[in-house]
């Protein structure tokens, strides 16, 4: 990763991801962000209230993982959507 993209990154807000640890898609997520040296937080909805309901409000979904890049809201794993929110050529 280059020096620009480098500061990119560590100057966005974190990546906060909404998931599952049964879910396939929410462990594609976390791969990819991983892959691209992106911080997240991540939130498993299951047990856990207080996340379940935040992601709810934000997404309108129950369905994981929900995926807020920059408070723009992904429900679902789509690579091209997070290519293009996250700047990744």
């Amino acid at each position: 990763m280059g020096y620009s993209r480098y500061k990119t990154v560590m100057n966005r807000a974190p990546i906060t991801l909404y998931t599952t640890s049964a879910c396939t898609y929410s462990r594609m997520t976390k791969r990819f962000l991983e892959q691209h040296g992106i911080p997240y937080v991540e939130y498993d909805v299951i047990g856990n209230d207080a996340a379940r309901a935040a992601m709810v409000a934000k997404s309108s979904q129950v369905g994981v993982p929900v995926i807020e890049v920059d408070g723009e809201i992904f429900v679902g794993f789509d690579e091209r959507e997070l290519r293009r929110a996250l700047d990744l050529a």
